[in-house]
């Protein structure tokens, strides 16, 4: 399930954040080592297997022992919240696999074999999730979550292949939506689980850096980027909206689809003091608030001065 695929994520950023504050050394955070950095990959290693094993631990006790188990299952959710949930999965894994990548460029790991560490990064981590859900009664192994964990994974593999460097990046971007109100069990009742759960607040983006399609010799500023979001509106439940829900009847909304056009913002790209780098480096995933069109499925459009 994302939600927890998710808190997984954000509890690895921050470990990572920990880690690569105290050990950074130069101006620009993060830089690729030209030399093999053993002392740093210790580190980065001996942190990283005990942060996923503690969070692998604690969300079996936390949340998997309090539901039902049964023997391992798959289950088929691909047509659940317009797929906002698959649209998750792939921008969690692409993000989970750039980071791994910088952080082993960063140790002096050659390129291609930091790709596949990036890239076994991303899935490991994602494919626990589902295998614990396979196991789960009320959850199952979702072919369709492992398909959008592989499309992520390869839209960052293939980018840093080809061109070295990621020219179109996966962000994500919420705010809170009037939905919750009628399905807090579904969607969340606290600032935080809101966040994590009402998809109908959340959008997802392909962020295409401009400069980075130029000739080398374009003056173009390195951080403007153009923003392609999908996002969707109207969803109470998973496949349907229930006409009640305890006994109170809920409104009519209507299950649309939103395609979004807006300006983005690589500020990574500028380099700075170190301090500010690294606030940079960790805003990458998060799309930055923006004037934004959108068209629905309905065909209807719609301009926002400022959106996220």
């Amino acid at each position: 399930m994302y939600l927890k695929g998710c808190s997984l994520y954000k509890s690895f950023l921050l470990a990572f954040l920990c880690i690569v504050v105290q050990l950074a050394e130069a101006q620009h955070f993060l830089p690729p080592s030209d030399v093999y950095r053993q002392d740093r990959l210790k580190k980065v290693v001996i942190t990283e297997a005990a942060v996923t094993t503690a969070l692998s631990v604690g969300l079996y006790f936390l949340w998997y022992k309090k539901f039902p188990r049964s023997r391992f299952h798959f289950f088929n959710d691909n047509l659940e919240w317009l797929q906002m949930d698959k649209a998750g999965h792939a921008t969690t894994a692409y993000n989970v696999g750039v980071l791994q990548y910088d952080m082993m460029r960063w140790c002096g790991v050659k390129k291609n074999d930091a790709i596949l560490i990036g890239s076994a990064t991303a899935l490991g981590g994602l494919t626990i999730i589902e295998l614990l859900d396979g196991f789960s009664t009320h959850w199952g192994f979702s072919k369709g979550d492992m398909l959008a964990n592989l499309v992520g994974t390869a839209i960052f593999a293939s980018q840093q292949r080809w061109w070295d460097q990621q020219r179109i990046t996966m962000k994500f971007s919420a705010h809170l939506s009037p939905y919750a109100q009628y399905h807090s069990g579904e969607l969340g009742n606290s600032f935080m689980s809101r966040i994590l759960k009402d998809y109908n607040g959340q959008s997802y983006w392909l962020s295409l850096n401009i400069r980075s399609f130029l000739p080398s010799s374009s003056r173009f500023p390195a951080w403007p980027a153009l923003s392609l979001g999908y996002g969707a509106d109207g969803m109470i439940g998973g496949h349907y909206n229930p006409a009640m829900i305890k006994d109170k009847p809920v409104p009519p909304f209507e299950r649309t689809r939103r395609f979004m056009l807006s300006a983005d913002a690589d500020l990574f790209r500028v380099h700075s003091a170190a301090p500010v780098d690294a606030a940079t480096y960790m805003l990458k995933p998060f799309k930055f608030p923006s004037p934004t069109f959108e068209i629905n499925s309905r065909g209807k459009a719609k301009f926002y001065p400022v959106y996220y």
